[in-house]
């Protein structure tokens, strides 16, 4: 989608464009409401704006849209309305061996239990072992550490979808 393309676009249809980049309801309505947009970084500017203003409520909202890392049956089953925008983002976990996998999963599971929500991290460019690596480093720290760290790495998944759905400029 171009930017006047998102700035003429239905509410609904905005709506179902930001939702692809976090499912968090109220930053989904805001981004809508905050339309038109002047430029790509006015999207961004708004992104980060809204997010800052988002309770614990909304950001487990969000989280809760998230597969666990390496579970790609869950990503295609349960998330489907940020799969267009998520597709490439667990890359790294495609050439992972069985036991780093198996130790993502174990992990994965345990932070779970730990603190009520799963691992989320800004995965894409990072291979499997980098990922656990960030999860064993995390898995200790306090609910609200994590919650505090979890929301900004879904704030810079949230940027990078929306880098990747809005092209640098409209077509001449």
């Amino acid at each position: 989608m171009t930017l006047t393309e998102l700035n003429n676009a239905t509410a609904s249809e905005a709506y179902t464009f930001f939702e692809q980049a976090c499912a968090a309801t109220a930053w989904i309505r805001q981004m809508v409401e905050s339309r038109p947009f002047a430029s790509e970084s006015a999207v961004s500017e708004s992104a980060v704006s809204h997010w800052s203003r988002m309770s614990e409520k909304d950001y487990l909202e969000a989280f809760d849209a998230h597969p666990m890392i390496g579970d790609v049956s869950t990503l295609r089953k349960k998330f489907a309305n940020t799969q267009t925008m998520a597709s490439a983002e667990q890359a790294g976990t495609a050439q992972a061996s069985e036991d780093t996998l198996k130790s993502l999963h174990a992990l994965n599971h345990a932070y779970l239990k730990r603190h009520g929500f799963i691992f989320i991290i800004c995965a894409s460019g990072l291979s499997a072992e980098e990922m656990l690596t960030a999860l064993q480093a995390r898995i200790d720290n306090n609910r609200e550490e994590e919650i505090r760290i979890a929301a900004e790495q879904q704030l810079a998944i949230t940027l990078l979808r929306l880098k990747r759905a809005l092209p640098d400029k409209d077509p001449e």
